[in-house]
């Protein structure tokens, strides 16, 4: 019976470290997308596509609502 406890104590400890791990991952993720945004935000970035059926040229901007500083 303790020898079952002490299994079940050490499959949850693993548990919790996985746990740990993940949160750590989600964090790391959410810092680097933070920083994308706040890039995309402080200045313009255009796309150039042409279109593949008609050859037309397209260009797509995002602006972000702060203005670029020099």
């Amino acid at each position: 019976m303790a020898k079952a406890k002490e299994e079940e104590s050490g499959q949850l400890d693993k548990i919790e470290q996985r746990i740990d791990m993940l949160d750590s991952r989600l964090d790391n993720i959410d810092s680097v997308v933070t920083a994308i945004a706040e890039r995309v935000m402080k200045q313009p970035i255009t796309f150039n596509v042409t279109c593949a059926k008609c050859g037309d040229k397209i260009e797509v901007a995002l602006l972000g609502t702060e203005k670029p500083t020099k």
